[in-house]
C-alpha cells in the first residue's frame, strides 16, 4: 500500500519519528551515522563527544538540551557525563523530559543550568534575540551553552537551494558571524566558533545513499512524493555544505561569573 504524499515539512518529520523505532528507519541511521544513538540531526558519536568536553560536564551538574527530538543524544550525554539531564536505559535518577515552546520563556527559574545545548535545531526558532536572552538567564555563572547552526550562509545560493533546503519546516537562515553578534549581545562570552560543516555533509550523503538502498520499502511508507522530497533535500545539504555555500557552526559561550 503506498504510503501519503505529503508536504515535505510534514512529511520529513512524521515519516522520520513516527517511525523513529522500526527497524528499517534504524538501519538507515545505523548506516548514515556509524553509530545510532537516535539523532536525527547531523550529530555523529565522536562529534558529540568533542561537545561534551567543552561542556566540561561532571556528576552533580545540571545540562538542558533544548529541541532533544528523541531524546537520544541527550541520554548517552547523561551516561556518559553523569549530569543530570524517560524511564529508559536505567538512567531515570539522570534525565527528565519535558515539553514545551521552546520559542518561549522556558518553565525553569533563573540560574537552574550549568549547561545548554541545542544541536542542529536554533534555526527552526524565529527570534534569536530572544531565544538567546532566554538561555543566559537560564544558565549559572560560568555556565556554558552549546549551539550548532547549520544553515548559516557562506556563499551565493539560488532560490531553488533555498526553497529546498527549508522547505522541511520554518528555517532561518543567518549570515556568517550573526550568532556570534547574538551572543555578545545577550551577555555571553564566546569560547569556541568552529566550522563543523563536513560532518553536515556527509552524514547527508550517507543519509541519502542509505536511504536509496531502501527506496522500495521506504516509498511504501512515505509516498513517493515525500520519498523524492526527502532524497532533494538531503541532496542539496550535501551539495551546498560540500561547496561551502551553507556551512554549519558550533558555537560555545560562557556566562561571566
Amino acid at each position: 500500500m503506498e504510503g501519503p504524499d505529503l508536504p515535505l515539512g510534514q512529511g520529513h518529520y512524521d515519516a522520520n519519528y513516527g517511525n523513529f523505532q522500526t527497524e528499517l528507519y534504524e538501519l538507515v541511521r545505523r548506516e548514515a551515522y556509524g553509530e545510532d544513538i537516535g539523532q536525527n540531526s547531523w550529530l555523529t558519536t565522536d562529534e558529540q563527544d568533542r561537545f561534551i568536553a567543552w561542556l566540561d560536564l561532571s556528576p552533580g551538574k545540571s545540562l538542558l538540551d533544548v529541541a532533544c527530538g528523541a531524546g537520544g543524544p541527550a541520554l548517552r550525554i547523561a551516561s556518559r557525563s553523569g549530569c543530570s539531564l524517560a524511564v529508559q536505559r536505567g538512567l531515570s535518577q539522570l534525565a527528565a523530559f519535558r515539553v514545551a515552546d521552546a520559542a518561549r520563556p522556558l518553565p525553569f527559574p533563573d540560574a537552574s543550568f550549568d549547561a545548554i545545548t541545542c544541536v542542529d535545531a536554533i534555526n527552526h526558532l524565529p527570534d534569536r534575540p530572544s531565544v538567546v536572552a532566554e538561555w543566559s538567564r537560564l544558565l549559572k555563572p560560568g555556565g556554558r551553552v552549546l549551539f550548532t547552526d547549520p544553515i548559516t550562509v557562506t556563499g551565493p545560493l539560488t532560490n531553488a537551494e533555498i526553497a529546498l533546503r527549508g522547505s522541511a519546516g520554518y528555517y532561518l537562515f543567518v549570515p556568517r558571524e550573526y550568532d556570534e553578534d547574538i551572543m555578545a549581545q545577550c551577555g555571553l562570552r564566546l569560547v569556541v566558533s568552529e566550522n563543523v560543516t563536513r560532518n553536515m555533509a556527509e552524514i547527508a550523503e550517507r543519509r541519502k545513499a542509505a536511504r536509496a538502498s531502501r527506496a522500495s520499502s521506504l516509498r511504501k511508507i512515505e509516498g513517493d512524493q515525500a520519498y523524492e522530497q526527502q532524497q532533494e533535500f538531503l541532496a542539496v545539504a550535501a551539495r551546498t555544505a560540500r561547496e561551502g555555500r551553507l556551512s554549519r557552526f558550533v558555537y560555545v559561550a560562557e556566562k561571566p561569573r
